[in-house]
């Protein structure tokens, strides 16, 4: 039997492999659901320079990679969660997160995390609508 709603993974090499045995994204039920990215430099697999700012700036064209995989860009985006381990980033993350989104302004919720794979301070998840 073939299920109602079947489930594909997605693969970008322009966003770095997978740290586990997960996929970097699931295309199911017309939405596209991401892992979360970390700021890793896809070509070196280490956390792209500049701090804070620099590994978020990465995540966001891990992410871009990732939609880009499935025809999708930023503006299919309806929800992401952001995992930082220090709330005190928040505000550089918000500067970030709004040039990557421009005007697009999909539900979001930040939360504060021990740690984060590889010792990363931010990660993004998200969830976009198929086209």
């Amino acid at each position: 039997m073939t299920p109602a709603n079947p489930i594909s993974t997605l693969h970008s090499d322009q966003a770095p492999a997978a740290l586990g045995p997960y996929s970097q994204a699931v295309a199911c039920g017309g939405f596209l659901f991401s892992s979360g990215q970390l700021g890793l430099d896809p070509a070196t697999n280490e956390f792209a320079g500049g701090g804070f700012a620099g590994q978020a700036r990465q995540v966001f064209a891990n992410l871009r990679a990732v939609l880009a995989a499935a025809g999708l860009d930023f503006s299919d985006v309806v929800k992401t969660t952001v995992f930082l381990t220090d709330l005190a980033d928040f505000g550089v993350l918000n500067g970030i997160y709004a040039e990557a989104m421009g005007d697009h302004k999909p539900a979001r919720s930040t939360i504060q995390v021990a740690a984060l794979p590889k010792g990363g301070q931010v990660e993004i998840e998200l969830v976009a609508r198929l086209r």
